[in-house]
């Protein structure tokens, strides 16, 4: 079985993934985002996942405060968790170009167009195209 944690990686990346990269973790999270799925019956139901899996899964959200669990059996997610919409979104959207485009497109709420992800420079001036993104030490 492989392991789930990075210890050797220094990395906030091996980090996240330490919470949300087992198998089913981002399609449980996509759920509870964007079909507000909070019982586990209605996660069962759309995921077709066994429920062993889906109770580690849910349970280890608790834990990392990604969800809470209410006293009727609700699993909502906190701030930290919901803003892992735009890595879903994200996900989705490169699978939409490079692996198959999918059913869905994200929408502004308000406008009901659908929405693009950029990245901008930190001076606000100009988005980034992908070659031009680097890394440097903190």
């Amino acid at each position: 079985m492989l392991g789930h944690l990075y210890e050797m990686q220094d990395c906030s990346a091996a980090r996240a993934l330490e919470l949300v990269g087992e198998r089913w973790s981002l399609l449980i999270l996509r759920d509870a985002m964007f079909r507000g799925h909070t019982r586990f019956s209605e996660f069962m139901k759309t995921l077709e996942i066994a429920p062993n899996i889906l109770t580690k899964r849910l349970a280890g959200f608790v834990d990392t405060r990604l969800m809470t669990l209410s006293s009727d059996g609700q699993y909502r997610l906190t701030q930290r968790g919901m803003e892992l919409k735009t890595v879903v979104i994200a996900l989705t959207i490169w699978g939409d170009k490079w692996v198959r485009p999918g059913p869905v497109v994200y929408i502004d709420n308000g406008s009901g167009k659908p929405i693009e992800q950029v990245i901008h420079a930190a001076d606000g001036r100009r988005d980034l195209e992908a070659e031009e993104i680097g890394v440097r030490r903190r």
